[in-house]
């Protein structure tokens, strides 16, 4: 009798944590499936469609996306879509390493203040991000016109013609990246530093290292999960970016996210711009593997978790 009242009431306690289990996994797993699996199966499937008379997908099954992302048309074949795949990778890469080359002594110099001042200091950091990027954009547009104190100096210094602003260009959108994309690298890397063993800075200079190579024995490692945290943060959003491209590019600069937004609309291939997007997710994934590869490596072993 006893044996079966614990039974019972094991049951029961099991029914019940699978209840609340349910009850609190459920919305979020609906989120999910809802808004981002089933449009990426959508999206998947019009990848594989032909386009129509009118840019929307049709039967039957075909790989014409893809051919014509790679440049194959029924012209032949023009590098235009490689051009920009190729200038979105570089723009990315390029100001990821401005990104980090500013973050890392904001960072390290916000960690270095006193503790009242610090929230402070990361406020300065946050606040421009919570303006609409629109509107942060057209910011920098009417900064980098022609007739601005920038373009005169730019041009004073021989580096554009004159009653030409920097804008548009292509040091306007990297220009743009590392002003949007700052933030998301600052915080990771005030957080790493916040965690710093001063005792191993202190050992390196003891041991009559060079700044140089007690940054990159005794700080770099100490860091290296933020970096990488932060490097996350804006290189894939950056891979796909289309408004900062749009505006500062002024079409001179067309990105991927560019490409991609162009053929839901005006230029009606929704097959090609659904395997555009299916690009940027295969970069994606491509880029994250690659950073616990590097992180697991330089780590001394420990694989960074991102």
């Amino acid at each position: 009798m006893l044996q079966t009242s614990q039974t019972a009431s094991r049951r029961h306690a099991v029914v019940s944590e699978t209840r609340h289990l349910l009850f609190t996994v459920t919305p979020g797993a609906a989120w999910i499936i809802v808004f981002l699996v089933l449009p990426s199966i959508y999206l998947m499937a019009v990848a594989f469609m032909t386009n129509g008379p009118y840019g929307l997908p049709q039967l039957p099954l075909s790989l014409n996306s893809f051919e014509q992302l790679a440049g194959v048309g029924f012209l032949g074949w023009s590098p235009g879509n490689l051009y920009t795949l190729l200038r979105s990778l570089w723009q990315t890469v390029v100001a990821t390493g401005l990104v980090v080359l500013v973050a890392y002594p904001i960072a390290y110099y916000i960690t270095t203040c006193r503790a009242r001042w610090r929230p402070i200091m990361l406020l300065l950091v946050v606040v421009p991000s919570w303006t609409n990027q629109v509107i942060r954009t057209f910011g920098w547009m009417n900064l980098l016109a022609p007739g601005t104190p920038l373009s005169n100096l730019a041009e004073m210094m021989g580096l554009i013609s004159p009653n030409m602003g920097l804008y548009p260009s292509n040091f306007a959108v990297t220009l743009g990246l590392v002003y949007n994309f700052l933030p998301f690298m600052v915080l990771p890397l005030y957080a790493a530093f916040e965690k710093l063993d001063t005792a191993q800075v202190e050992a390196a200079q003891d041991l009559y290292a060079k700044p140089v190579r007690a940054f990159w024995h005794a700080v770099f490692p100490q860091t290296l999960p933020g970096l990488l945290a932060g490097v996350v943060l804006v290189a894939i959003p950056a891979f796909g970016m289309y408004v900062i491209p749009e505006l500062l590019g002024g079409g001179k600069a067309m990105m991927l996210g560019n490409l991609v937004a162009t053929q839901f609309s005006g230029g009606s291939n929704w097959p090609l711009g659904a395997a555009g997007a299916i690009l940027m997710l295969i970069a994606t994934f491509i880029g994250l593997f690659a950073m616990r590869r590097i992180g697991k490596r330089l780590g001394g072993g420990e694989e960074v978790v991102i």
